[in-house]
């Protein structure tokens, strides 16, 4: 038990280094103060420009990944491995709570992002084929729709369809996308909320299959 408290606090503490709220303090801004007041990739990308948006964004990519490939193997210090713990489990614990920590983190206010970049990583290092399945069916629903919060709610569900469809027996994994993905959907009950109103921004570039008079 002590290993897996120790390593899913670490986790935590991994996801609750926000790329956009550290290089935004370097620049001396704060982007919950701007746009749409998200610590996300996306708000970051909007306020402060292609090349913040993207450091951003991989920063916050390569802490779900260093979570997953790194933390449940990992021999730490005065814990060890117990040899009691399904590794497996342990994995998607630390996947989960990387996510959590980037969306509460403890030194921000527990004001941080949705975890969507995070959640990307974290597929990434389980198997890169469900990473891509979340970010093609991400961008053919960005495309059709134009709303970037939609897109990512709808490739969780996709994902967890497909995990259910091909791979029925890994009930760990199965269970994990459902987790995974009801969690993105109420991370974004702002924007389902804005959507029903229809206030939500539109990325207008990528509707390519739209009449360009919508």
């Amino acid at each position: 038990m002590l290993e897996i408290g120790v390593k899913i606090l670490i986790a935590y503490l991994l996801g609750t280094l926000l790329g956009s709220l550290i290089l935004g303090r370097l620049r001396g801004v704060d982007i919950r103060a701007m746009g749409s007041g998200n610590a996300g990739a996306t708000n970051a990308l909007r306020t402060q420009g292609k090349l913040f948006g993207f450091l951003v964004l991989v920063i916050d990519i390569a802490k779900g990944l260093f979570a997953v490939c790194w933390l449940p193997t990992a021999v730490l210090p005065g814990v060890g491995i117990d040899a009691d713990v399904s590794r497996e489990w342990l994995t998607f614990a630390c996947g989960f709570a990387v996510i959590v920590g980037h969306v509460y983190p403890v030194w921000f206010g527990f004001r941080g992002g949705k975890g969507a970049a995070t959640v990307v990583g974290v597929f990434a290092a389980v198997d890169p084929r469900l990473a891509a399945v979340l970010v093609v069916s991400w961008f053919v629903v960005l495309v059709l729709t134009g709303y970037v919060g939609l897109a990512t709610m709808l490739s969780g569900l996709v994902l967890a369809v497909v995990v259910y469809v091909f791979e029925p027996a890994d009930a760990p994994l199965l269970a994990f996308c459902v987790a995974v993905t009801l969690f993105v959907i109420y991370t974004h009950r702002s924007n389902i909320a804005r959507m029903r109103a229809g206030q939500e921004n539109r990325v207008r570039r990528l509707w390519l299959f739209r009449s360009r008079a919508l």
